[in-house]
């Protein structure tokens, strides 16, 4: 099973200058746990920001949503893969990084996003 196979295509980004409250409001709309950051130019990396980030700036540290920035809490450059590398080592991979999301990327242009729950999901559905 390849990378293709699992991953999510239709991935909602947000701009790294971008408040926590307008990301907040991107996942809550999207009812999502997680965004891709965009690049701030064609050499950069994507980002991610998650729930966890948030509620560790937010609620851990009292940081305020409408000061802070995604750019400034968010994860990057964050671990990208190609479509067409197997399942078995992205696997590998997010497991020894203990992270639950990587980008998909064809030439470093953001094609999809796996998450460890897409891959667990798709060990479910083959079991009958």
């Amino acid at each position: 099973m390849l990378v293709k196979d699992v991953m999510i295509s239709k991935v909602v980004t947000v701009s790294p200058f971008a408040t926590l409250r307008e990301a907040l409001s991107l996942m809550k709309h999207h009812q999502l746990k997680s965004l891709v950051v965009d690049k701030t130019n064609e050499h950069d990396a994507y980002g991610l920001i998650t729930y966890t980030n948030i509620i560790k700036t937010v609620v851990a540290e009292s940081g305020d949503i409408d000061l802070i920035n995604v750019y400034d809490i968010c994860a990057k450059p964050v671990i990208s893969v190609g479509q067409s590398l197997s399942v078995k080592h992205v696997a590998s991979l997010m497991t020894r990084h203990r992270v639950k999301r990587v980008v998909v990327l064809n030439d470093n242009d953001l094609i999809g996003l796996v998450c460890m729950n897409d891959i667990v999901q798709t060990l479910m559905n083959d079991i009958e």
